[in-house]
Order: structure tokens, then C-alpha cells, then sequence
């Protein structure tokens, strides 16, 4: 059985910073690139980051470069995402998701308020 399942969500004041991490069974973490999605309260999806299977490479929303990092460990069949310099419009539930968004986690909400 597939398992995507995140956590580190919470809720920060603006500037602060989260790390999430989504851990990964089923299937063959390390030959999958990996998705960080986020779905603000009343939005649609929204793309927010990816890496290649190796972790080689790495792009991001135009909106998050420079504030967060997505990196993994395919030794422990894991993905992260440093999220710093929050912003309340980074409101939303993270997923995680494989290369083929074939594969979904549960969802991790972020609030940033003060």
C-alpha cells in the first residue's frame, strides 16, 4: 500500500519558519521526483516545489524562491520542505505528492497569523 504522510505543519507568525517532511512507503521513493502542493483556504491547487528523483535539482513557485527548500532523503524514503520568512498568504494545506500526482498525502495545515 502507497503511504505519502506529512507533518510539521502548525501555525507561526509571519517571519517564522516550519519545516515539513512527508514520509514515503509503497513504492520506489527514489526513483520518483517529488511535488510539495499547497491549497489555500477557498483556492484551488497550487504548485509550490520539486526535486528530482536524485535531488539534483530543484525549482519552486516564483513566490516562495529564496524562502524555501525542498530537499529529501531517499535513505529514508523522505521529502522536506524548509519554509522560511513565512507570510500569512502561505496560509494553506501542504501536500506531498509524487512526480505523476499519482500519489497524495493526507495534508498538513500551515496558518501564519499573529
Amino acid at each position: 500500500e502507497v503511504q505519502l504522510v506529512e507533518s510539521g505543519g502548525g501555525l507561526v507568525q509571519p517571519g517564522g519558519s516550519l519545516r515539513l517532511s512527508c514520509a514515503a512507503s509503497g513504492f520506489t521513493f527514489s526513483s520518483y521526483w517529488m511535488y510539495w502542493v499547497r491549497q489555500a483556504p477557498g483556492k484551488g491547487l497550487e504548485w509550490v516545489s520539486a526535486i528530482t528523483s536524485g535531488g539534483g535539482a530543484t525549482s519552486y513557485l516564483d513566490s516562495v524562491k529564496g524562502r524555501f527548500t525542498i530537499s529529501r532523503d531517499n535513505a529514508k524514503n523522505t521529502v522536506y520542505l524548509q519554509m522560511n520568512s513565512l507570510k500569512p498568504e502561505d496560509t494553506a494545506v501542504y501536500y506531498c505528492a509524487d512526480g505523476y500526482a499519482t500519489y497524495w498525502g493526507q495534508g498538513t495545515q500551515v496558518t501564519v497569523s499573529s
